[in-house]
């Protein structure tokens, strides 16, 4: 699961992620600046849902834990009562800012959205204690999120990337009785096969010359050195990450990377671009994909950090699956093949929604 690397990286261009591969570039998607809402998207969905001073949906969320309560910070986008998707993002420890893309594309279809940042993320509280830094926890902090905003199965979508698809994925196998649907996006379900993925196939297609100097930086366990993430950023985030020119990288990518909380980062991921080390070293849910019921997608990149076979695999396994794989995308698809990544979602919604949802289908 290499969602997204440390941060020694903010000094060079305030970005981060995980691993490696090779092709033709595309060219950076055009400017969706404009979006034009789509016939039917009713006026409602634009309308104020606050009531009093109006503040752009944004609702801070008490929590329960272990440790005390905190609070984490939501926003809703639009308003569509059978629509609601939550978005639960990657690292861990990045930020709900780099989903922004969402908002040129789920608008004009009518389709609500729902910014969250988890516990030690972004602008939600920091209890600055790696002991709150677990899955299970995360699942509960999830859960309490959800009532609090009034979701249910007649309208509740959790989409989770990278880290945020392990999450999304945790929770649907305990909580499936409260979703609608579930998006499993750019991440596998067994970090020990990301981990061989890494090393056998992404690392392989590194130049022998680049792969053995980041081995010889990871050997002495020295991820603080600049040249560790000059060399990654340029043979290996550059192909399988964004695949977009560096100096071109969406800016709420490199804004909401900036933030990243390198104690849970490396708590739950590990220090290093090539393998899980942490907390997540041993997750592996491959064999209970069958027990997901709800309609699923899975979503992969054709030069992903995951292997696509495997986002094929999920579709397979679950009772209700639909794939799509992005022919242009790296781990964020939603930036470096838009169309092909938006056009799947939006279809997935809208099928289970209406009704018109066929699990085996690849989008």
């Amino acid at each position: 699961m290499k969602c997204f690397a440390p941060l020694h990286l903010a000094a060079s261009l305030l970005i981060s992620a995980s691993l490696i591969a090779g092709c033709s570039r595309p060219e950076a998607p055009a400017d969706t600046a404009v979006a034009v809402p789509a016939a039917g998207v009713p006026a409602s969905y634009f309308q104020p849902t606050e009531t009093g001073v109006q503040d752009g949906g944004v609702r801070v969320i008490p929590i329960t834990t272990p440790k005390g309560k905190f609070n984490v910070w939501t926003k809703r986008f639009g308003n569509n009562p059978k629509v609601k998707v939550l978005l639960l993002n990657g690292g861990p420890g990045a930020t709900h800012e780099y989903f922004e893309c969402m908002e040129n594309f789920l608008p004009r279809e009518g389709i609500e959205f729902i910014y969250y940042d988890q516990l030690g993320c972004g602008n939600s509280d920091n209890p600055k204690d790696t002991a709150m830094w677990s899955l299970p926890r995360y699942v509960e902090e999830v859960e309490q999120v959800r009532q609090a905003l009034n979701l249910d199965k007649t309208n509740f979508f959790l989409l989770g990337h990278s880290w945020g698809g392990i999450l999304a994925a945790e929770y649907a196998l305990k909580y499936q009785q409260n979703l609608k649907g579930l998006i499993i996006s750019n991440m596998m379900m067994s970090c020990p096969a990301y981990g061989r993925y890494a090393q056998e196939v992404l690392a392989k297609q590194m130049k022998p010359e680049v792969l053995a100097e980041v081995r010889r930086i990871e050997a002495k366990k020295d991820f603080a050195n600049p040249r560790y993430m000059e060399l990654l950023m340029h043979n290996f985030y550059a192909e399988h990450i964004l695949r977009l020119p560096l100096d071109q990288w969406p800016e709420p990518v490199s804004r909401s990377f900036a933030k990243m909380n390198q104690s849970l980062y490396v708590t739950m991921q590990g220090p290093s671009e090539f393998g899980v080390a942490g907390k997540l070293l041993n997750w592996d849910r491959t064999a209970d994909l069958p027990k997901l019921t709800v309609p699923v997608l899975s979503i992969g990149g054709k030069y992903d950090t995951m292997d696509p076979d495997h986002m094929r695999m999920i579709a397979a396994k679950v009772k209700n699956g639909n794939a799509l794989i992005c022919p242009n995308g790296s781990h964020m698809s939603f930036y470096d093949d838009q169309q092909t990544y938006f056009t799947g979602l939006i279809k997935f919604l809208k099928s289970v929604d209406d009704g018109s949802f066929r699990g085996g289908a690849t989008l």
